[in-house]
C-alpha cells in the first residue's frame, strides 16, 4: 500500500480547516507592489527609514507597511526568523496584497571561503539543507536510508538531504531540490552590482580588513538552526556549493515557487558561519551588514523598470 506524502495530506487537511477563511480574506491593498521582506527588525531599519507615503496594515502579529522607495510601490514587512515564520507571513502577504515580486533583505553567515563580511550576496537558486533523513546506523559502520528516500547529494554523517515537495495543483506533487531566483530581478541585480559603495566600517570604528563587494550567483541554503560550526559550513560550500547560510530564504524561495510569484533575496555577510577565528562576528557586524543589504535593494528598486510584471 503506498501512502499519500505529509506534504500531500497537509496540503488537503488546511484546504478543509481553512479554505472558506481564506477565500474570505480581505485584500488590503490592490496596488501591485514589490513586496521587502527581512527576518528581524535590525534589518529592515534602513529601508523604513527610506519609505515614503507609509501606511500600516496590522494583520495578526505582523504589520504589513505600504508606501514607495525609489519611486516604486513597495510593502514591507517582517517575516520573523526562521522557516516557519518565513513561509507563513510569505503567504499571509501574497493573501492579503498585490503582490508582483518578493525581495528579501537581510543578513546571513559566509559558506564560501572566498567571501567575507559585509559581502552582499544575489544567489541564484536556494535549497533547504535540513530537508532531510536521518539514517540509522548499520552494523559494522554506515548509515542506512528508507526505501523511499533519494540520494541527490552526498551525506554529512547521519543527515541526507532530500528534495522538498511542492504542490502547486491539486493532487500533483513536484518534488524540487532547487529553487531559482527570477532570472529578470538576477539580471537587474547585476546592473546595479558596480554602482553601489557598501559600508566598511561600523559607527564605532571597527573596521573590515578589505572593502566588501557585491556578488550575484551561486547558491544559498537555509534551514532551522543558526550555523556557527566550521565543519558544517564547510560541509555546505562542498555539497551545495552554497555561498551563504541563513534561516528563511528557500522557504520563501519554495511559497514564491508554489505561488508563480518572481523571487529574489539579497543576503549580506554578518559573520562566517563558525568558520572565523574567534567568537561569531553578528554581534559586531549586524547593522553594517544589515545596511549593505539594504544599499543594494534600494539600488536595485531604482533600476526597477515598471513594465515587469508579476507572472
Amino acid at each position: 500500500m503506498k501512502f499519500p506524502s505529509f506534504v500531500a495530506v497537509s496540503a488537503a487537511l488546511f484546504s478543509f480547516f481553512t479554505g472558506s477563511a481564506a477565500m474570505a480574506a480581505e485584500t488590503l491593498d490592490t496596488v501591485p507592489r514589490t513586496a521587502i521582506m527581512s527576518a528581524f527588525p535590525p534589518e529592515w531599519t534602513a529601508l523604513q527609514a527610506a519609505l515614503q507615503d507609509r501606511k500600516d496594515y496590522p494583520v495578526g502579529g505582523t504589520v504589513f507597511a505600504t508606501g514607495t522607495i525609489e519611486g516604486k510601490p513597495v510593502l514591507l514587512f517582517l517575516s520573523g526568523v526562521s522557516m516557519v515564520n518565513a513561509a507563513m507571513t510569505t503567504q499571509l502577504a501574497l493573501d492579503r496584497f498585490s503582490v508582483a515580486r518578493i525581495v528579501f533583505s537581510g543578513v546571513a553567515g559566509g559558506a564560501d571561503p572566498s567571501l567575507d563580511i559585509g559581502d552582499v550576496v544575489v544567489p541564484e537558486a536556494w535549497s533547504e539543507y535540513l530537508q532531510s533523513v536521518f539514517a540509522r546506523e548499520k552494523v559494522g559502520g554506515g548509515y542506512a536510508l528508507p526505501s523511499f528516500a533519494d540520494k541527490p547529494l552526498a551525506n554529512d554523517g547521519m543527515i541526507f538531504p532530500q528534495p522538498a515537495e511542492v504542490s502547486k495543483e491539486a493532487g500533483k506533487v513536484e518534488k524540487h531540490f532547487w529553487f531559482a531566483a527570477d532570472p529578470q530581478l538576477l539580471a537587474i541585480a547585476k546592473t546595479v552590482a558596480s554602482t553601489v559603495v557598501l559600508k566598511d566600517c561600523t559607527a564605532d570604528n571597527k573596521c573590515l580588513a578589505r572593502k566588501p563587494k557585491i556578488v550575484v550567483g551561486g547558491h544559498g541554503v537555509s534551514g532551522q538552526a543558526f550555523v556557527d560550526n566550521k565543519a558544517f559550513r564547510e560541509y555546505a560550500h562542498k555539497i551545495f556549493e552554497a555561498r551563504v547560510i541563513d534561516e528563511e530564504s528557500a522557504a520563501v524561495a519554495h511559497v514564491a515557487y508554489a505561488d508563480g510569484i518572481p523571487f529574489i533575496a539579497f543576503r549580506s555577510l554578518s559573520d562566517l558561519a563558525g568558520g572565523g577565528p574567534g567568537e561569531n562576528e553578528i554581534g559586531t557586524f549586524l547593522t553594517l551588514a544589515s545596511d549593505n543589504s539594504a544599499s543594494v535593494v534600494e539600488a536595485f528598486l531604482k533600476a526597477l523598470p515598471y513594465s515587469i510584471e508579476s507572472k
